[in-house]
């Protein structure tokens, strides 16, 4: 009976062997984002060749997410993982990936995905940063996102790397980022009109956050609400972006809804200005739930509001 046993034992093995590499052969990447908007992208990229989870929410400040056990189970399985880099994440990444101890998407694995390599990147400050600079990015500007330029390099780089790692379905990686270009340069078309009432026209924002936005629409940020990124207005900062406001004619204050408003009406009121809340990320409002909505939606508000102004 033991000879019988060990015969079946081995052969489950040898059966165990042979259909394993078959699982693997067809098994999705398993994709970890940090935010919605990268996950929103390597999703149009992967198709159904990934399986993909993100750990930060769109109504969240992605500077401050809770490091949750969750997250480490799902970094400890996954194959990419995929941040916006600059030290967006340096507050709760680190944590997860120590507890994650997955080779793969560490320092100098293959799965580890710095998508900021790919993007040409705003405000890189010069000379030493340091604490009184407030919440400043040693390596620039990490809210890259909110330009469909930089949205067609993240799916790019998506695409070069799903296709290293995955080798028999890069056709269908490229296809799927072709189509994801091809309805951004779509909806682009539609907002066309939205780039025309918006261009060179006088706003205020919250935080640095939307400095690529400006930089493809070509608002013109004549203040910001913050004296420094991440430092809350002083009286004598709200003076001057008082003044600012009234020199330049500004009558939008633009800021994420996450930051409290209380500040912001403040000065609307001194102003006769509107504060419009826009989401910088997929999920930051109800009903944007791809990176193609955001931007409609983002456009569209803007626009309007600028127009009922009379900028």
């Amino acid at each position: 009976m033991l000879k019988n046993f060990r015969a079946l034992a081995s052969a489950a093995v040898l059966a165990l062997a042979v259909f394993v590499p078959a699982i693997r052969a067809n098994a999705q990447l398993k994709v970890v984002t940090s935010t919605t908007d990268l996950y929103d992208i390597a999703k149009a990229v992967g198709g159904d060749k990934i399986k993909a989870v993100h750990i930060g929410e769109g109504y969240q400040d992605p500077h401050f997410i809770e490091a949750k056990p969750s997250f480490i189970l799902q970094l400890r399985d996954a194959d990419v993982f995929a941040f916006v880099g600059l030290d967006l994440e340096i507050g709760w990444m680190p944590l997860l990936l120590e507890g994650a101890r997955n080779q793969k998407i560490m320092f100098g694995g293959p799965g580890y995905l710095d998508v900021s390599r790919a993007i040409p990147v705003l405000d890189v400050p010069r000379g030493n940063v340091d604490r009184s600079m407030g919440d400043v990015h040693p390596l620039g500007n990490p809210h890259y996102w909110l330009d469909p330029a930089n949205a067609r390099r993240i799916a790019r780089l998506f695409k070069d790397r799903f296709s290293e790692l995955d080798h028999k379905n890069e056709d269908a990686y490229e296809r799927n980022e072709k189509a994801f270009e091809s309805r951004v340069s779509s909806a682009e078309q539609t907002w066309a009109g939205d780039l025309a009432a918006i261009k060179g026209k006088p706003v205020v924002a919250w935080h640095t956050s939307w400095r690529y936005f400006a930089e493809y629409n070509g608002m013109n940020i004549v203040a910001f609400m913050e004296p420094k990124p991440g430092v809350p207005p002083s009286p004598s900062h709200l003076v001057e972006v008082i003044n600012a406001m009234k020199r330049t004619g500004a009558k939008v204050i633009v800021m994420e809804p996450f930051y409290d408003r209380k500040t912001a009406d403040l000065v609307a009121r001194q102003t006769n200005a509107k504060v419009l809340i826009l989401p910088p990320s997929v999920g930051g409002v109800p009903g944007v739930t791809d990176y193609v909505q955001l931007m409609k939606y983002d456009m569209d508000a803007l626009a309007s509001t600028l127009r009922a102004a009379g900028e």
